[in-house]
């Protein structure tokens, strides 16, 4: 047995050696076809004649000629057993952009990353929460405690049900994207390389299964909401008012008021089928399309994009369905809020179920508390 294994070793360090010769006896490789990144220009250029080992020899640490042979590969495609676009090409090619140097565009997609969309997209996040902190600090919730009045049915079951299923899939995937994107700067150094590396690949594993939900639940939300979000007398001057902030006195408002109008139109009408749109994509979901790497990257940076720009806009939304308004999380989780509150927050609704043009309970559900009304 053990000469068997020594002739097997035997015959592969023969093989080594011939390829070896045979790759220094090789003809000089065609220039390449793009300029040479900047992380090897400058360097001595190879002699025609010159083999490996003598160049080992005579530039001892010089591997720009290795990859130089690998950029000008990667210009091609080569043969491989892989599936899919761009599978045989090493690596992207170099090019030039207008007032730059010649680069590799995989190289351009991190710059724009690194340099732009995590340190500036961090920032816009982290000003928002401390802004938001510093208002409750100062101001405390919005609007009065007290419960006057009839129950007023304000979410059925199915709203509340499609609200929350989309709910929980967004702060997964919030949460998720946080901490693959920014996780090495505020988790890596408390928790280490091997917990920050298991929990990366837990919440990116979780990030691909929450992703077709949020999918599914944008898609019922938009269309059970999509009526009373279209824009109605009095969003004009409530905008003016900046919805009473400041004033303490909130601007009359139909079901829902003109600030969160906004945030169902840019962040989930627009945001959210773009970032429904870019994660398919990145999924490789979308049939018919090729999947090659610059367009990865290019919805790479518009799901990045759009994924910060949603998150800074449902903090607010948050703030204010939680700890930022009083009863307004009940009036999620139950469904019903009281007559006081809908005239304090929203008068011209209140109006119109005064009026008989909206009814006042819309199902047949009881409020908490109460028996079901008899018909």
């Amino acid at each position: 047995m053990q000469a068997l294994i020594r002739t097997v070793l035997l015959a592969l360090a023969c093989s080594w050696i011939g390829l070896a010769a045979a790759q220094d006896n090789a003809p000089p490789q065609a220039a390449p076809r793009f300029a040479p990144p900047a992380s090897f220009a400058g360097s001595p250029e190879p002699q025609p004649n010159e083999s490996n080992a003598q160049r080992a020899k005579t530039q001892p640490g010089n591997n720009a000629p290795f990859w130089r042979q690998v950029h000008d590969s990667g210009s091609t495609a080569g043969v491989t057993n892989l599936p899919g676009a761009e599978k045989g090409v090493l690596i992207q090619p170099f090019v030039q952009y207008p007032g730059s140097r010649y680069t590799n565009a995989g190289e351009a997609w991190r710059q724009v990353r690194n340099r732009w969309i995590v340190p500036y997209g961090g920032a816009l996040i982290a000003i928002i929460a401390v802004a938001l902190a510093l208002f409750h600090w100062r101001k405390g919730p919005i609007g009065h405690a007290e419960n006057h009045g009839g129950p007023i049915e304000r979410f059925t079951y199915f709203e509340r049900a499609a609200h929350w299923s989309n709910a929980i899939a967004f702060c997964v995937l919030a949460i998720s994207g946080i901490v693959m994107a920014f996780g090495k700067f505020f988790l890596l150094p408390l928790m280490g390389h091997l917990l920050f590396g298991w929990l990366t690949y837990l919440l990116k594993t979780a990030h691909n299964f929450f992703g077709p939900l949020f999918a599914v639940s944008l898609v019922i939300v938009i269309v059970t909401f999509i009526r009373d979000e279209l824009p109605q007398r009095g969003d004009l001057d409530w905008l003016k008012k900046g919805g009473g902030v400041m004033s303490g006195q909130e601007p009359p408002s139909h079901r829902f008021n003109a600030g969160e109008k906004i945030i169902f139109w840019a962040g989930v009408f627009v945001m959210g089928l773009v970032l429904v749109g870019s994660g398919l994509v990145l999924d490789k979901l979308v049939p018919g399309l090729a999947y090659w790497r610059s367009d990865m990257q290019v919805a790479h940076m518009v799901h990045s994009v759009a994924a910060v720009l949603m998150i800074t806009m449902f903090l607010l939304h948050i703030y204010l369905g939680t700890i930022g308004m009083r009863g307004a999380y009940r009036a999620m989780r139950d469904g019903w809020v009281d007559e006081q509150w809908a005239r304090e927050h929203h008068a011209y609704w209140h109006e119109d179920i005064e009026a008989g043009k909206i009814p006042a309970q819309r199902t047949d559900a009881s409020p908490p508390g109460r028996h079901a009304t008899q018909p």
